[in-house]
């Protein structure tokens, strides 16, 4: 049975505010309840929230666990009777009443049974001031960890900077529009340009800075003159205290941070740049592989990191609602899933961005888009960090280098333009006859499945069409006079890129069916691009004829998209592959290997 640190949960309820960041880490608690909070009729943000209830074997009482932690609890690494040592947490004092927040901890154990027959602790009323005080200034010792460790663990108060009373540091994440006393010590991760507007009502001029610290991120706005006063004042990077700010509901329609509150930066607001900055970190990310992307939503938001492999032109758009034109560019960037993504930079960044050493970049905070498959977008809240020193960018900048160059990278395209896809699973692989027997795609959405089959025949006649060379664009274009002109770029140009458009039979043991692949399938079948494969033709027939043969026969793993499809008042169901891919025998032996290890075979 872990032993655990007596008394702490009395103190914690109630050493007085000025002395609670002296009982900030080192303690062995008990873990009796995880609950998920119901979101309250104002929240905004669908980060889950978990109240806990820690005990120390004599009393119990409730906290919140810091939304970074969310995983603990959904992996099941902390689950009801764990025993933990808490390395960090803070109290906020809301209306005399306090909230503790759980910012780190680490498992002791699990699978304990509950230690002890803890309590609610006597109200603070009830106890005598000087034991309150006595409590509160007597030391914790851990079990678990020696004396002079848990010694060490305690901080110092937290406090403001110099001349501002020796207010305590309040975590991001305990931030409310209840409170007003507070200072906040938070790196600034990014800042905004100066933006104007001007309509019926006025004109004006606003920024943005995300502000992050161990808790979380905030985002805080100024307007007007305050711009005037405060946008000198930050710099990316540096840290700041900042206080006499107002803590209003976050409006989600201009923000993607986890937060349902955001900062007003108003005339009196006071921000100190503070030069001990060691303990708030530079940026934290979540990073999503590439090929993960399809399993996200139209519209979500998600951190990203990978090589750029290509960079496109600078162009523009016309907004629709203001009528200027906008500057944006479009970079390809991978990664080890070994696919690739078209992800835009817009304004600035799109007109400043000049990178021609492949570098790793990580995106903070990009919108994910389904035009073509799977696209990526920077938007105002987005961060991108060119070869931030961070151990993921070293592992890509090494894997890269190393064997990245010599890999083909495929792309999210889907069969039709916005349409999502799934992956293939080899634990849920069918055979073509039971996808025909389950009538996979006659319902109203699209079905997926996967299959292992091998190329009969694919029809030669026609396998490509002439597309816009402009990148993301890859729309038809139409022979005019001496040039080819595309109607939705309103550009010509003197030849097009051919991209393929392809009908395939492929066979398994059970059956037969035909499966209609685009470019990426193409290029994977064939190992050419399609303007190779129409050159080989206008040279050589038989060269063309040669190349066709060569690739009937080849088995390949297939992820497909099954879908009614009318044509002619006749109803059918189309098989588009969403992605395609060659048989690696290591990986096809292993699974195997697994499969005669598993229950299934035993």
């Amino acid at each position: 049975m872990s032993q655990l640190s007596s008394g702490i949960c009395r103190r914690l309820n109630e050493a007085p505010q000025d002395e609670i960041d002296q009982l900030a880490s080192g303690h062995t608690v008990q873990l009796l309840s995880i609950k998920k909070v119901a979101p309250t009729p104002s929240s905004t943000t669908a980060t889950d929230r978990y109240r806990i209830i820690i005990s120390d074997g004599v009393h119990f009482v409730q906290a919140m666990l810091a939304t970074q932690l969310n995983d603990l609890v959904t992996t099941g690494d902390i689950n009801k009777n764990t025993v933990v040592i808490i390395d960090k947490l803070a109290c906020n004092f809301v209306q005399d009443k306090r909230l503790i927040i759980i910012l780190d901890l680490h498992v002791v154990s699990r699978n304990e049974e509950k230690i002890g027959a803890p309590t609610a602790p006597p109200s603070t009323s009830d106890a005598p001031a000087p034991a309150v005080a006595q409590a509160a200034s007597s030391s914790v010792a851990s079990p678990i960890t020696s004396s002079s460790t848990a010694q060490a663990k305690q901080p110092q108060p937290r406090t403001g900077p110099s001349g501002r009373g020796g207010r305590s540091v309040y975590p991001i994440e305990g931030l409310s529009p209840y409170q007003n006393n507070w200072t906040i010590k938070a790196r600034v991760t990014q800042k905004s340009d100066i933006r104007t507007w001007s309509n019926q009502r006025g004109e004006g001029k606003l920024f943005n800075v995300t502000l992050m610290d161990e808790s979380g991120e905030i985002r805080g706005t100024g307007f007007n003159t305050v711009v005037d006063e405060l946008y000198e004042k930050f710099e990316e990077g540096k840290v700041y205290y900042i206080s006499k700010a107002r803590v209003n509901l976050a409006k989600k329609k201009f923000s993607n941070l986890q937060n349902d509150y955001e900062l007003s930066l108003e005339k009196n607001t006071e921000v100190e740049e503070c030069l001990e900055a060691a303990s708030v970190p530079m940026m934290k990310y979540n990073f999503v592989s590439l090929s993960s992307l399809e399993e996200l939503q139209k519209d979500h938001t998600c951190d990203v990191i990978g090589v750029v492999k290509e960079v496109g032109p600078l162009s523009e758009i016309t907004s629709k609602a203001t009528n200027r034109t906008i500057p944006k560019r479009d970079l390809t960037i991978v990664d080890t899933s070994q696919f690739s993504v078209r992800l835009t930079l817009w304004g600035k960044q799109a007109e400043q961005f000049a990178a021609d050493d492949l570098p790793v970049v990580a995106f903070k905070g990009v919108k994910v888009g389904d035009f073509g498959g799977r696209t990526l977008s920077m938007v105002s809240s987005s961060i991108m960090s060119i070869s931030p020193d961070i151990e993921e960018a070293h592992l890509l900048r090494g894997w890269y280098d190393g064997i990245g160059t010599e890999k083909t990278f495929q792309s999210h395209t889907s069969a039709s333009s916005g349409a999502s896809f799934g992956g293939f699973n080899r634990n849920e692989m069918r055979h073509l006859s039971d996808v025909k027997e389950s009538q996979l795609g006659m319902s109203d959405k699209a079905e997926f499945f996967s299959t292992r089959a091998t190329i009969m025949h694919i029809k030669s006649e026609s396998i490509s069409y002439p597309a816009c060379p402009t990148q993301g664009c890859s729309k038809k274009v139409v022979e005019v006079g001496d040039g080819w002109r595309c109607e939705k770029c309103d550009k010509s140009f003197e030849r097009p890129e051919h991209r393929y458009i392809m009908s395939m039979a492929v066979a398994d043991w059970s059956g037969q069916a035909w499966l209609q692949g685009f470019n990426d399938a193409g290029l994977v079948v064939f190992g050419k691009t399609a303007d190779e494969v129409l050159e080989a033709k206008e040279r050589n027939e038989a060269e063309y004829n040669a190349i066709m043969a060569q690739a009937s026969g080849v088995t390949f793993n297939f992820s497909c998209r099954a879908k009614q499809d009318t044509y002619n008042d006749t109803t059918r169901v189309r098989y588009g592959i969403s992605r395609i891919t060659a048989l690696d025998y290591r990986e096809e032996a292993k699974h195997l290997v697994d499969l005669l290890k598993s229950s299934w075979a035993q």
